[in-house]
């Protein structure tokens, strides 16, 4: 069992990062192989549209025929037996590097066909984790919900595993060591540091959950 998690954070230390190296204990825990992916630390761009990878008998038939720092990335996700993506979010969605990402990753599977089938070999469980400031009210409010939920029916569409996509929210996150040195009057630091400590570490077992659940699951 291949477990891959992709961070589009820049940062390496981050909340993103810590929940997804948390998903990675988890499946750990229960036997499997893991590696953390950082996409700021690749050079790269998102789909360029030369529809290579639909191209009758081409060579590149299905897979992404750009060649740069996500070609060995992408062949990473087609051997893993399970993959966990994590973002923040800013303005209101994915970062513009995990956004690129799943763009590549996605649309070399996708088929043209009535059906919009995928080219995806085998069934795999797929998470999603999203960091963001916003507390969960205000995130529902202002419809980040139903933006996100788009790319994630169309990732489970296309990995096959509906059933099997796995969704967490980890809101009202703790962002500046020092929120004093910051125009950041919309956020208390004292409700911040007090839900980083009673809050987030919560976050963190679930993350680990996740993962725990992805090593021990089998959907083909």
């Amino acid at each position: 069992m291949n477990v891959l998690a992709i961070n589009g954070s820049p940062r390496k230390n981050g909340n993103t990062a810590i929940v997804l190296n948390k998903a990675l204990e988890g499946a750990a825990s229960k036997g499997a192989k893991t590696e953390l992916v950082h996409l700021y630390d690749l050079n790269f761009k998102g789909c360029i549209s030369c529809f290579a990878c639909k191209l009758i008998d081409g060579k590149s038939y299905g897979k992404c025929a750009v060649k740069d720092d996500l070609t060995s990335i992408l062949e990473k996700v087609d051997k893993a037996d399970a993959i966990i993506l994590g973002s923040p979010i800013y303005i209101g969605n994915v970062t513009g590097e995990m956004r690129s990402f799943i763009e590549r990753m996605a649309f070399q599977y996708l088929v043209y066909d009535e059906n919009y089938s995928s080219l995806f070999k085998r069934r795999i469980p797929m998470g999603f984790i999203y960091t963001m400031n916003l507390d969960e009210k205000t995130m529902k409010e202002w419809g980040y919900v139903p933006v996100l939920k788009g790319t994630e029916n169309m990732l489970g569409s296309i990995f096959g595993a509906l059933e099997a996509f796995e969704v967490q929210y980890v809101t009202d996150t703790y962002q500046f060591n020092d929120y004093s040195k910051y125009i950041v009057t919309a956020f208390d630091e004292a409700h911040k540091a007090k839900r980083r400590e009673e809050e987030f570490p919560k976050d963190c077992e679930k993350a680990f959950e996740m993962g725990a659940r992805f090593a021990g699951m089998s959907l083909n």
